[in-house]
C-alpha cells in the first residue's frame, strides 16, 4: 500500500467512527438504557414505589427504547415531542389500551422529567403532551349473595382439607378486609394481632395500615393458622401466612387461580379475580352507609379521588331502589 492510501485511510477513519450509531443493548441504544437504573432507583428511594409498579416503569421505557432506537433515536436528546406522539400512535396501532397508552406516556414523561432534574436534558419534551382521557367505568363487583356463593366455593377446594382451609381464609381475608392479593399472599404472621380483630397489611409503597377483620374471616383465618398451615412443609419457619404446597410462600398467580377455581364452582362469571372482592367490598360498605374517608384508609387509598368511584356505585345501587319501588318509576 503506498503513503498516499495509508495517510487517505488515516484521514477517512475518524469520520467513519462519527458515522457509526450508538451501540445496541437489549432495550435499546445504551445511551438511552444506561439511564434506566438510575431513574428506577430515584423512584424506588425518593418516591417509594413498589417493586410491581417499578417493574411496570421498566418494561414500559425498554419497549419505548427499543422502538425508538429503531428509528434511529439513540440518546435521550434525540427524543422530541412529535417521536413521544408517534410512540404512542405505534402503540394504538396494535390494538393497546388508552388506559396502556396513557400510562406507557406516564412513564416517558416520569423519566424525562428525572433527566431534566439531573442536568441530562434541557427540556422535557413531553411537557406540552396531554394524557388520552379516559373514561371511568365502574368497577366489578359482586352481590352479597355471590360473594357468600365464592366463599362456599373456596371451602370445596379439590377435596384437599389443607387448601379448602387456606383458600377459603384467603378470600375472607380479600373481602373482609378489602385487601389486594399482593397484600394478602404478603401477609406475615408477626403481622396479625393476637386476638385477629384486626389485620396490619403492605400496600403500595411499603405503606402500613391497620384494617379491622370480620367474625367470619377471623374464624377462617383462625382455622387455617392452627390447621392446614401447619400440615405444610416448615410451616413453623416460614413467615408467611398463605403457602403453598412445597410449604414456600403462595404466589399472586396462584391466589389468582384460586379464586377463579371458586368462582367456577360458584357458577360464577369468569372474569371474577382477587380485585372483584376488593371492589365488592367497598361497594358494600358504600351501599352500606360507610363514610369514603373511611373506605379510602380501609383501601389504602393515597387519594380520596381514587375512592370516589364508589360514589358511582351507591348511586346505581340507590337508583335501583328507586326503580323497584318508587310507584312511577
Amino acid at each position: 500500500m503506498s503513503k498516499r492510501a495509508s495517510r487517505s485511510r488515516e484521514r477517512a477513519a475518524p469520520a467513519r467512527r462519527e458515522a457509526r450509531p450508538a451501540r445496541s443493548g437489549p432495550s435499546g441504544s445504551l445511551e438511552l438504557s444506561g439511564t434506566l437504573a438510575g431513574f428506577l432507583e430515584t423512584l424506588r428511594v425518593e418516591a417509594g414505589l413498589a417493586r410491581n409498579t417499578l417493574t411496570a416503569y421498566r418494561t414500559d421505557l425498554r419497549g419505548f427504547f427499543a422502538w425508538a432506537v429503531d428509528r434511529g433515536l439513540h440518546a435521550p436528546e434525540d427524543i422530541s415531542a412529535e417521536s413521544v406522539v408517534d410512540f404512542l400512535a405505534a402503540q394504538r396501532a396494535v390494538g393497546r389500551s388508552e388506559t396502556t397508552v396513557a400510562r406507557k406516556l406516564v412513564s416517558v414523561r416520569m423519566w424525562a422529567r428525572f433527566l431534566v432534574a439531573e442536568g441530562r436534558l434541557k427540556r422535557d419534551p413531553t411537557a406540552l403532551l396531554q394524557a388520552p382521557i379516559l373514561r371511568r367505568s365502574l368497577p366489578r363487583s359482586l352481590s352479597i349473595a355471590e360473594v357468600e356463593a365464592l366463599l362456599a366455593g373456596a371451602a370445596t377446594a379439590d377435596n384437599d382439607d389443607w387448601r379448602a382451609e387456606r383458600d377459603r381464609a384467603l378470600l375472607e381475608v380479600l373481602y373482609a378486609c378489602g385487601a389486594r392479593i399482593s397484600e394478602a399472599i404478603g401477609l406475615r404472621t408477626d403481622a396479625i394481632e393476637p386476638t385477629l380483630r384486626v389485620l396490619r397489611l403492605t400496600g403500595k409503597g411499603s405503606k402500613t395500615r391497620i384494617v379491622p377483620i370480620g367474625t367470619r374471616a377471623r374464624e377462617a383465618l383462625t382455622q387455617w393458622l392452627a390447621n392446614g398451615r401447619m400440615s405444610r412443609p416448615n410451616a413453623v419457619r416460614s413467615p408467611w401466612v398463605f403457602l403453598s404446597r412445597s410449604g414456600g410462600q403462595m404466589t399472586r398467580v396462584e391466589g389468582g387461580r384460586r379464586v377463579k377455581a371458586a368462582a367456577r364452582r360458584a357458577g360464577l362469571a369468569e372474569d371474577v379475580s382477587p380485585h372483584t372482592l376488593r371492589h365488592s367490598f367497598a361497594s358494600h360498605l358504600v351501599e352500606g352507609g360507610a363514610d369514603l374517608r373511611s373506605v379510602q384508609e380501609m383501601l389504602g387509598h393515597a387519594s380520596i379521588q381514587t375512592t370516589e368511584i364508589y360514589t358511582h356505585v351507591d348511586t346505581e345501587h340507590v337508583a335501583g331502589l328507586h326503580r323497584l319501588y318508587h310507584p312511577r318509576a
